[in-house]
């Protein structure tokens, strides 16, 4: 029977947090290769989008069984640490997996772009991680999303890095018994699969009336390192999306034949940078979680320059997860007050599984420049316009492989260097993506310390006025930059001017 919707809210939230445990052309048909078959599915798909009504933001929801033959793919030679890997196809298998389609119900408020994301696995389920993030700039920007069951795990069940989660055929039988996922080495072929659906969409397919013009692949923490293997090996193949949004990497990336997730055992290096020869756009989002590491080697030692399809935003005053992912992106539909919307962005010592020793980090960095991560690549793929290229994090040490990494400081205990918000450049609160290494919540989902009202006196003399004013400064120097969208400039300003007048 399927859990409680309390349970399944639990595990969808703590499924997205614990992914760790993750000039283009003018759109032409993918390769040549054998069309799934696809059937609609009525009625109402098991995933955890929201506890709110799509409908009224205009926008509806339909799920469709996809089946096929997939292909597995084998490496000529070891995964070297520079991603210069060479895929070629293995052996065949079928399968029948389900795709979850968030469109917009009236064809003129599209915006051509089609989102398809990598559902996380990591607790037994699937979890639309980047929905989650970033739904509401998904929303308001009329954005076609396609939610894609992958791996194994999410369909059948079995092993998982946290185990807790219901796979679609355990959860609901009647409806998801006829799936079978012949095991993840094939996941890369399906996702190319879902994918090549939508660039050869017509009128009728998965979008209904709406025709993409552009197709972007994204994925969150596991399903980042997933995605991380299928730019280097699997997309000069496959030549299906027009970029990619990695977000919340570590160091590594999955194993090509689906046996393990991350690093180990001498199947994939600990740390694997972004192939030299990107086919498209790639933009990665990385939290200071992720820099560091957390039981995962960190991306500090996978680093490389940006080039003309690489950009990367390491974020100051981010954790891989956060308060917003936990407490907030379920009900936050984009209607909600900013007095409701404050109450979210405050440190908290609660979480999905109970009480914390340190307060969560409130997530508004990581929440708001994921929004502008989505419409920085969106502009890129359709422009061939690159956006600038951003300072990095700034290492007090580490840096190479098997070294210790941490962050150098400043004055206030935030990080230097990175995208710079405005919760960093005029803080309140000691942002962090360092949390309790004694608990995985914590561990992943960083800090946040309230300052102590010495602290602000000492920052702001003249008290609100001269908060707001600074906040004000550094709001709009991250629009200019484009890593905050405009759309969210009055929500914010007014967010910080509550949580500052209830600051302690």
């Amino acid at each position: 029977m399927p859990v409680s919707i309390t349970r399944r809210i639990r595990h969808a939230l703590y499924a997205a947090a614990a992914g760790m445990a993750l000039m283009t052309a003018p759109v032409s048909a993918a390769p040549e290769a054998p069309r799934p078959q696809v059937t609609a599915v009525p009625g109402k798909p098991n995933l955890m989008i929201g506890a709110y009504d799509l409908a009224t933001l205009g926008y509806q929801v339909d799920e469709y069984f996809i089946a096929g033959n997939a292909t597995s793919y084998r490496l000529s030679g070891q995964p070297e640490a520079s991603g210069v890997w060479t895929a070629q196809p293995d052996a065949a298998a079928p399968y029948v997996t389900r795709v979850v389609v968030i469109r917009p119900s009236d064809p003129l408020k599209f915006n051509g772009t089609a989102l398809v994301e990598w559902f996380n696995v990591t607790a037994g389920q699937d979890t639309p991680a980047d929905w989650m993030v970033a739904h509401r700039e998904m929303l308001r920007k009329g954005y076609a999303y396609v939610g894609v069951s992958a791996q194994k795990v999410g369909v059948e069940g079995g092993d998982s890095i946290m185990g807790q989660g219901v796979s679609l055929k355990k959860a609901d039988p009647k409806r998801y018994g006829t799936l079978a996922h012949p095991g993840d080495a094939w996941s890369y072929d399906i996702f190319s699969q879902a994918g090549a659906l939508l660039k050869t969409q017509r009128a009728g397919g998965l979008l209904g009336p709406l025709v993409p013009r552009k197709v972007i692949g994204i994925g969150e923490s596991q399903s980042a390192a997933f995605l991380t293997t299928y730019v280097n090996a699997i997309d000069r193949l496959a030549r299906v999306y027009d970029g990619f949004l990695i977000h919340s990497r570590f160091g590594s990336g999955a194993a090509i034949d689906g046996t393990r997730m991350t690093a180990g055992q001498g199947l994939v290096p600990d740390h694997v940078r972004f192939r030299p020869d990107l086919r498209v756009p790639v933009l990665t989002v990385i939290t200071e979680t992720d820099l560091l590491g957390a039981r995962l080697p960190g991306y500090h030692a996978s680093r490389r320059l940006d080039d003309r399809r690489l950009r990367v935003w390491e974020v100051a005053g981010t954790a891989h997860a956060d308060n917003y992912l936990f407490m907030g992106a379920f009900t936050d539909s984009g209607l909600k007050r900013p007095e409701e919307l404050a109450r979210i962005f405050v440190p908290s010592l609660n979480s999905p599984m109970g009480k914390l020793a340190k307060p969560l980090n409130p997530g508004m960095a990581h929440h708001y420049v994921v929004q502008g991560a989505l419409a920085a690549l969106n502009d890129w793929v359709r422009t061939g316009r690159a956006p600038a290229s951003t300072p990095l994090l700034t290492l007090a040490t580490g840096g190479k492989p098997g070294e210790t990494a941490s962050l150098a400081l400043d004055a206030n205990g935030l990080a230097k260097g990175g995208v710079r918000t405005p919760w960093v450049d005029a803080p309140t609160i000691r942002l962090s993506g360092k949390g309790d290494p004694n608990s995985f919540i914590g561990m992943l989902g960083g800090s946040g310390e309230p300052m102590t009202k010495a602290e602000l006196e000492k920052l702001y003399p003249h008290g609100r006025e001269d908060y707001l004013r600074r906040f004000t400064t550094a709001l709009d120097a991250a629009i200019a930059a484009g890593h905050i969208v405009r759309e969210d400039r009055a929500e914010i300003l007014a967010i910080a001017a509550i949580n500052y007048d209830t600051a302690p």
